[in-house]
Order: structure tokens, then sequence, then C-alpha cells
């Protein structure tokens, strides 16, 4: 038998209720053999509003948490009857493990993963720079670069167009 990442669905909003609550069934029936790691899937967000940098956890699959166990009579009976838990994900009675990949890519997601950039502009927006030399600049977004977290932006300067880098914190929409 080989421990194996399961889904269980749980009421919306009681992630992290059910986690606790599992965790501590898991300690006080001495499951611990058993039943490992409980995962709320999350990564973290990057909103930017008012022009100041957030970064927000956000629940990556809402209404759902992985296991990882040996599936058992007793540790299902555990996982299964453990409040706000609305049962496991799979066909008919049988719970289906996530196969090794899945499991490792939502870790990897969580882990390694990064974050995620919520963009609220897109080429050929108007903008207007807020902070930096070029405060109080319009100008146009040219490109996005959410992995390094900048936009280039062309401004009239001098009577010339003159492409400026600047990160997303810099800029609000015109």
């Amino acid at each position: 038998m080989e421990k194996q990442w399961y889904v269980i669905h749980t009421y919306a909003g009681y992630e992290n209720k059910v986690k606790a609550n599992l965790e501590k069934r898991v300690e006080s029936m001495n499951m611990e053999e058993n039943i490992f790691r409980v995962i709320v899937p999350m990564e973290n967000e990057v909103q930017i509003k008012g022009g100041k940098r957030k970064i927000v956890p956000r629940k990556v699959y809402p209404g759902y948490v992985i296991v990882e166990m040996y599936m058992t009579d007793t540790s299902w009976y555990v996982v299964r009857n453990t409040p706000g838990v609305t049962g496991f994900v799979g066909t008919g009675a049988k719970p289906v493990p996530l196969h090794e990949a899945e499991a490792q890519a939502v870790l990897a997601q969580m882990g390694l993963g990064g974050q995620v950039v919520k963009i609220n502009f897109s080429v050929g927006d108007s903008v207007r720079i807020i902070e930096g030399p070029f405060e109080n600049f319009t100008g146009m977004v040219n490109e996005i670069s959410a992995e390094k977290g900048k936009l280039k932006v062309t401004i009239s300067m001098f009577g010339r167009e003159t492409p400026v880098e600047l990160e997303f914190s810099q800029v609000e929409r015109a």
C-alpha cells in the first residue's frame, strides 16, 4: 500500500476550517501513520490598487482540499466524517487518487509557482505616470511583461515619442 493524494470536496469557504478540523482529528484519533498532509491549494496573487502593490493569497481550487494518505476504511471514515467535508472526489463511493504528476503540479504551483499578477492594463491603454522621474506624464502602453511586473509606455517628451519601462505600481489608467 502506498500513500497517495486524494481530493476532498468541502463547503464553499470552509477549506481552511476543514484543514484545521482534519488535522485535529488525525492527531486525536492517532491516524498520523495513515493521514500525512492536508493542503488547501493556494497561490499568491499580486493586486495593484491605487498604485500600491499588494500580495494576496488566493485559493486555487475553491471548495477543495487535498490530502496525502493511505486509503483504508478507517482513514476514509476519519476524513469523510470531518465537519465541513461533503465527500471525496471520485466515481461512485470509491475515491480516485490524483495521478502523481497532477499532485506534483499542484504542489509546485504552491511552492515554486511564484505569483500570479493581476494586470489592470492592456496594450493600447492610456496611462498616467504617478511615480518616478516621469511623474504626471501620460502615455500609451506598448508592451506588458507580467513576469517582471513591468510595462513599456510611450510618452511624448521634447516633441518626440519616447519609450520608457515602468513598474505596474508607477502607473494608473488615465
